[in-house]
């Protein structure tokens, strides 16, 4: 009775977007649940992407399924927290850097981790302040988590600029209206810097 309402609903979801059980509590005990959607995985109709997620694959030719992706998945397994790229990743997104980065990490508001996937692969989640990741989820987020990186000593004002250059206008007003947030070597860089860009220096 259960499984095909349960089916019903996923069908409904994008392919590709992962899902956890509890999405499904309104419809059908825990444990019905959980059979349920084991069935389906051996069925071939979902995967499991790692303990307690799941999703409906796209699928590619010559690769066949694909997984979602690792941000995803750590967003959806860390519901309520803030999450954030770390300082390496951010560097390399915004082209301050050219370092290749292997692990994946990420950084949460709330306690160290690991999701192991179900592939064997690990993802590691590290706490950071929440000032930290006060714009997390978006590219001045991605700014901001740089600057924190590069720390005093490594902000200059060409890295400013580059960091000016690589975001929307919108994102770079969003990043100098938090200052107030900010360690004061980091806002008085950001502002010094910002006022030599408005200028066209």
């Amino acid at each position: 009775m259960y499984s095909k309402i349960i089916l019903k609903k996923i069908q409904s979801f994008p392919e590709g977007e992962p899902f956890v059980a509890n999405m499904f509590l309104e419809i059908a005990p825990y444990t019905a649940i959980r059979h349920t959607l084991s069935r389906l995985v051996k069925s071939g109709h979902l995967m499991r992407a790692a303990r307690g997620v799941y999703v409906r694959p796209k699928m590619n030719r010559f690769v066949g399924p694909i997984p979602p992706s690792s941000e995803n998945i750590v967003r959806l397994k860390s519901e309520g927290e803030m999450i954030g790229i770390t300082g390496a990743e951010a560097v390399q997104r915004l082209g301050l850097s050219t370092q290749v980065v292997l692990k994946e990490i990420f950084l949460t508001s709330g306690r160290s981790r690991k999701i192991r996937l179900e592939n064997g692969r690990e993802i590691l989640l590290r706490h950071a302040a929440p000032r930290k990741l006060m714009l997390a989820g978006r590219p001045a987020g991605v700014a901001l988590t740089a600057l924190w990186y590069l720390g005093k000593n490594g902000v200059t004002t060409e890295t400013i600029h580059q960091i000016h250059k690589r975001l929307p206008p919108e994102e770079f007003e969003i990043l100098k209206n938090e200052t107030h947030l900010m360690p004061s070597w980091m806002r008085e860089k950001l502002l010094n810097s910002g006022e030599e860009v408005a200028c066209g220096r």
